[in-house]
């Protein structure tokens, strides 16, 4: 038995597959690109992304403290937690998973939170987990065009999530549009406001938001002004899928601004929103109410001037189909007269005539004039 495993050893032994040091090295790097492991299809984890902090800061009795530079999150909520009547806010823009977990664990967030902070296009509304308050707002932004088309983005949106706890505010930014940086200068200017904790940083977010949809809405009107030029112009075109486009963008707009009244009345009749604040926010809820009355309005006028652009194009059909009848009136003239003439009989009247040609040249010219005045006169030509 100890000569046979033996035996079996020496076999595997001389049978083993060659190794690449063994071959010379031409070979060996021929093999080398050969056995090369092809890469595994699907996703790939990602290990965080370092660059979705935008900046972070301790506030304490309305201040910055420690200067512009961003802190160190896991260090400045250590002193938040020490310190009475300081608060950290934390700005994210696009977190990944990798980087909302150390974030979440520094915070005690709850993981629903933290799965819908990175999932970006949520619907605007409120919601609260144990002592953590999310509010989500939609940003807008106008895009700039020289002429509206059929293909034209009027109004660009994205989507920002608040989290608001007892001694830190966390903002996460999903889209190019809105970014909060000018919201920390302006609110670092009114130290007042700031005093109020990390509620202040949901009125200055959602402020900024609100003034956002006003200036969308301004230049919104300003295209629709162009469009009514266009629709009720002596010299138009028949194209009208342009007024379809700005319909769609109204839709996402409208989806960006009536949903946020309702978690601002909650907001409000809640306990967790500081009385110092309750005034900032009524007048952000005022705002918004007109913001709101502006894009229902639009919406009702894109619909107004696309019932009249399909009212136009159909009395222009009606009127091309007049004349196209109009014409077929006045040409059946000489074709019924030629016709009756043109048949092979051997006795017709007016065949043997001398100047029956010339007769008949006459009718058709008198009888057709006729046609296309009494025509002209009753508007079908």
């Amino acid at each position: 038995m100890l000569g046979r495993s033996d035996d079996s050893a020496e076999r595997r032994r001389l049978v083993r597959p060659p190794r690449l040091g063994d071959l010379p090295h031409a070979i060996g790097r021929l093999l080398s690109g050969i056995t090369r492991p092809v890469p595994v299809s699907g996703p790939v984890p990602r290990g965080g992304n370092p660059d979705a902090v935008v900046d972070c800061a301790l506030y304490a009795n309305g201040l910055r403290r420690g200067g512009s530079a961003p802190v160190s999150y896991p260090e400045a909520a250590r002193q938040a937690r020490r310190r009475r009547g300081t608060f950290l806010w934390l700005g994210l823009h696009e977190p990944d998973l990798a980087t909302m977990r150390p974030v979440a664990e520094v915070f005690g967030l709850h993981e629903l939170l933290v799965e819908q902070a990175v999932a970006g296009g949520h619907r605007p509304g409120v919601q609260t987990l144990g002592d953590v308050t999310r509010l989500v707002l939609r940003t807008a932004r106008y895009v700039e065009h020289d002429r509206l088309t059929a293909t034209s983005e009027v109004v660009e949106t994205g989507d920002v999530t608040v989290l608001i706890g007892p001694w830190f505010a966390i903002t996460v930014r999903h889209g190019p549009v809105g970014p909060l940086w000018a919201v920390r200068k302006e609110l670092e200017a009114r130290p007042e406001v700031l005093r109020q904790g990390p509620w202040s940083v949901a009125y200055a977010v959602g402020s900024r938001m609100v003034d956002s949809y006003l200036d969308v809405a301004e230049h919104v009107e300003r295209d629709l002004e162009r469009i009514e030029e266009e629709t009720f112009a002596s010299e138009r075109t028949g194209e009208f899928a342009h007024i379809y486009q700005l319909k769609r963008e109204m839709v996402e707009f409208k989806r960006a601004v009536l949903p946020l009244a309702e978690p601002l009345t909650r907001l409000l009749d809640s306990r967790v929103l500081p009385a110092g604040l309750r005034p900032y926010l009524e007048d952000v809820r005022g705002r918004l109410a007109r913001a709101a009355d502006r894009v229902g309005g639009f919406d009702d006028l894109v619909n107004s001037i696309l019932q009249a652009r399909l009212a136009q194009v159909s009395v222009d059909q009606n009127h091309d189909m007049r004349k196209i009848a109009a014409w077929a009136a006045i040409a059946a003239v000489p074709t019924v007269i030629a016709g009756v003439f043109g048949m092979n009989f051997d006795v017709m009247p007016g065949t043997g005539a001398a100047y029956g040609f010339y007769v008949s040249i006459a009718a058709m010219l008198l009888i057709g004039g006729g046609v296309y005045h009494r025509l002209k006169k009753s508007g079908w030509l």
